[in-house]
């Protein structure tokens, strides 16, 4: 089924724009959601350097933010995490992301945590996770931007390591906490082995996503639909590859999460005009778009909706229609999804 468009969205529906400083007010003041995005991935490099200097550690290069392939972007997340050590840490990093967003105008923002990150590091969850949720209520009282959470598991961390993670979810659902999901190497765990992991989390009344077909084929695509069941779909660059998935995915409606500067600077696409966003569009999938790692890719999601206008040629009626699909593909109740589009 294609869900159609509100009738007050017309204020929205506005001629081609004349220029691309209109283009971008319009862009800015479409209301969002932002539904791929990692925390740890919106640290700027002058926060890093703050964080640093307050730690007595050397400042990272400034090279750091420089890969040409998925495992180098690896190896910098974890850099980035190593700065991470305290409440505090957390607490300024969620703070300002909250600000982006609000420059970006996101209205509603699901946030991936690395918890399986911070378990690795034999770090309190706990602890740090009170720094976040006060700068997310900071946030919320100074920018208006509601922000809940995924705890997000390491692939290549194995299947007990994750349900650590999903345990810490379950613990957490009435301080935010909304979901779980899985990212990292597809290549090293595919999602088989997290059938347990999820069945769980799904008996617990966990909202469930997964990074698939980014790194891996469309299997690793499937892998997640049939057996975690997972509710909606992270990057799935490589479902083209596969005609029957792009049927099923625009069939069934699994919402897919498309981060195209992310998926070029990582290399899962070699240029960036051959991203799929346009064609899974046209081919009815509900598809919209986030930044993934923004600070990590120098981008935004006001400059990734002006790509899809530029590179893909989005109509204005059409951006509104991403947005629109943003907040369709979230985990909120539909009584708040219809306040948030009203």
């Amino acid at each position: 089924m294609i869900i159609s468009m509100p009738e007050n969205a017309s204020a929205f529906q506005s001629p081609e724009f004349r220029t691309p400083g209109e283009a971008g007010e319009f862009i800015r003041a479409l209301p969002k959601a932002e539904l791929h995005l990692h925390l740890e991935g919106t640290i700027e490099p002058v926060t890093l350097a703050s964080l640093a200097r307050s730690h007595g550690v050397p400042e990272p290069s400034p090279d750091l933010y420089r890969y040409t392939d998925f495992p180098g972007f690896l190896q910098s997340f974890k850099q980035v995490c190593s700065l991470l050590r305290a409440p505090q840490d957390y607490h300024l990093v969620t703070l300002r992301m909250i600000e982006r967003l609000h420059r970006d105008g996101v209205r509603y923002a699901e946030v991936y945590i690395s918890a399986g990150v911070m378990l690795w590091k034999n770090e309190s969850f706990l602890q740090l996770f009170q720094g976040i949720c006060l700068g997310a209520q900071q946030g919320r009282a100074k920018y208006g931007v509601e922000v809940r959470w995924i705890l997000d598991a390491v692939r290549q961390f194995g299947a007990d390591a994750a349900m650590r993670v999903a345990e810490l979810a379950v613990a957490h659902k009435q301080e935010g906490v909304i979901g779980m999901g899985i990212g990292g190497d597809e290549k090293q765990a595919p999602p088989e082995l997290f059938e347990g992991v999820y069945e769980y989390a799904r008996n617990q009344g966990l909202r469930l996503t997964a990074h698939a077909g980014e790194a891996a084929g469309p299997e690793s695509m499937w892998g997640a639909l049939r057996v975690l069941r997972a509710e909606r779909l992270g990057h799935g660059v490589t479902a083209e590859q596969d005609p029957e998935l792009v049927k099923h995915l625009a069939r069934s409606r699994v919402p897919v999460d498309m981060c195209p500067t992310s998926n070029f600077r990582t290399g899962a696409i070699s240029r960036i005009e051959d991203h799929p966003l346009r064609r899974y569009f046209d081919a009815g999938m509900l598809v919209s778009l986030s930044t993934d790692d923004p600070a990590m890719f120098g981008c935004d999601l006001t400059s990734e909706y002006m790509l899809a206008h530029t590179q893909f040629g989005f109509t204005p009626k059409e951006l509104a229609r991403l947005a629109y699909n943003s907040f369709q593909a979230s985990f909120l109740s539909e009584e708040e999804k219809a306040r948030y589009t009203r």
